[in-house]
């Protein structure tokens, strides 16, 4: 989003952010509200992040990341991740998303030899998905696209923004994926059935065997998008995931919950502070970027969630006990609140497109440990309704002043009950 205008951000196109190109982040300087004034203008969530902040790769190990821990509505300190058990109250109950990032990006061709690249979405029906794919304006209804392992039969690593550029402009020489012969029957083909208006990707239908499903086959086929903004990373791709990872089908990890350990995990249960999870698979929902001035007409991408009646029960009991509700992610407050929009939290799987931006009326979560977040996203959003946009700024310009790392693998924000803007 490189611009001469400090301040200013052109709309990220959403098929450039998903498709993971590099984008840079030159922001304005924090904004102040007005009186009587709502934090619902997309200029309002600006602020201006030097290059060298956003992380290149996460803590290690991974409770070692730095935590900003939001107390009061005027109140901060610097603590570290490993110090959430003595942070958090006995009878408290952290939520989680245990989904998985699916090796969704495909790298292949087509029939005259031309390279494509693909970025899995969602399964819509038995074998068909809907997918971002570049370059997706010579790709009409009906054309074919043939992938195949790299060599060795290993899952590759990521391949660079200069090597991919190469590829297309001709030198397939370079970098290690093979251009497969259109037929081979050891790859694997798609055919492009339609555009998709919502997200501006296509729907394929890829052949498979009988009772192979796309998901089994992406270990050797795909590999884990990583986001735009990671450029020079020597993560392994197990990193990328949660330590409680469990249901497939996310295409970014939800990084809030990056910085728990196992050991982590069971201090704060010998604490007396219990878990619960939630599914909600990451999709084009939480990346698409807000490129409207009035924040309220944005219209989010549906996301597929799970709370199943266990957690709801969880959360019962530890209302009834007085603990509260602390949402690790945004993905987890998404799926919390959607699944209380009756006015009850119940049980729910299905779609949720649910917005939250300043003025929401909170239903279920309390607080909530968030990683820092993209400028004019609708995650910024969701977390200034929380604690309101103008102190979640300042909070944003200490972390900057205190050399926290930013964004997917960088530290974090801990928004205690008692920090909530009331």
């Amino acid at each position: 989003m490189d611009t001469d205008h400090k301040g200013f951000h052109p709309p990220i196109d959403t098929v450039k952010l998903l498709n993971f190109e590099s984008v840079s982040s030159p922001l304005s300087d924090s904004h102040t509200i007005g009186e009587g004034e709502l934090d619902r203008t997309l200029t309002l969530y600006d602020y201006e992040l030097p290059k060298e902040r956003i992380a290149q790769n996460p803590a290690c190990p991974r409770d070692s990341s730095r935590l900003l821990v939001v107390d009061s509505p005027t109140h901060y300190t610097h603590r570290v991740f490993r110090d959430l058990p003595e942070l958090l109250r006995p009878g408290d109950l952290l939520v989680l998303n245990n989904t998985r990032v699916i090796p969704a990006r495909l790298y292949g061709h087509k029939l005259s030899g031309g390279l494509v690249e693909v970025l899995l979405l969602e399964e819509r029906q038995n074998h068909i998905w809907l997918a971002l794919v570049k370059p997706g304006r010579r790709l009409k209804p009906g054309a074919r696209i043939f992938f195949e392992p790299p060599r060795g039969g290993q899952p590759r690593g990521r391949v660079s923004r200069l090597e991919w550029t190469a590829r297309r402009r001709g030198h397939r020489d370079v970098g290690a994926v093979p251009c497969a012969r259109p037929g081979n029957r050891e790859g694997l083909s798609a055919t492009v059935l339609e555009a998709d208006e919502a997200t501006g990707g296509r729907l394929l239908q890829f052949d498979l065997p009988d009772g192979v499903s796309l998901i089994q086959l992406l270990d050797s086929f795909g590999q884990v998008p990583l986001p735009p903004y990671i450029t020079d990373s020597q993560a392994d791709m197990e990193q990328y995931q949660t330590v409680y990872a469990q249901l497939p089908g996310a295409i970014a990890a939800p990084t809030a919950g990056l910085h728990f350990t196992p050991e982590l995990l069971s201090q704060l249960q010998e604490r007396g502070i219990s878990s619960a999870f939630v599914t909600l698979h990451v999709g084009v929902g939480t990346f698409r970027p807000v490129d409207v001035e009035d924040i309220t007409a944005h219209k989010m991408h549906e996301e597929w969630i799970d709370v199943k009646a266990e957690t709801v029960e969880q959360i019962s009991a530890t209302q009834s006990q007085k603990g509260r509700i602390i949402a690790v992610g945004t993905t987890v407050v998404r799926a919390l609140e959607e699944a209380a929009q009756s006015g009850q939290l119940q049980p729910f799987c299905g779609k949720t497109k649910l917005f939250i931006y300043p003025g929401y009326q909170w239903r279920v979560v309390e607080g909530l440990i968030t990683n820092f977040h993209l400028p004019r996203s609708s995650l910024l959003m969701l977390v200034s309704a929380l604690i309101g946009q103008q102190r979640l700024l300042e909070l944003y310009q200490e972390a900057i002043a205190s050399s926290y790392r930013f964004y997917s693998f960088g530290d974090a924000m801990l928004i205690l009950p008692e920090a909530r803007k009331i």
